[in-house]
């Protein structure tokens, strides 16, 4: 698993997501705190199946998540797929 270049990783980053340092993220937001709350467990899920966690912050009607590769140092391609999955469960 390598990193990617800054260049590579502005170029990749999926549909609503952003750059924050070693981070890649996103805010959902949901019309209630339980559609959130369900969302947030889907994440989970598909994070444990890829076995690729993220950091996932429930607020009342928001989801953040972030993606990193901590062994890496950095964002590499399973940071983006990881996102992309996300998007699709959205």
């Amino acid at each position: 698993m390598s990193l990617l270049s800054d260049e590579e990783i502005d170029e990749a980053l999926p549909r609503g997501w952003d750059r924050d340092g070693d981070e890649i993220v996103r805010t959902y937001e949901f019309d209630d705190y339980l559609d959130g709350v369900s969302f947030a467990g889907t994440v989970g899920e598909l994070a444990e199946e890829e076995f690729h966690h993220p950091e996932i912050i429930i607020g009342y009607k928001t989801v953040e998540v972030r993606f990193t590769s901590h062994e890496a140092g950095g964002i590499t391609d399973d940071d983006i797929r990881l996102a992309e999955l996300c998007n699709d469960e959205r």
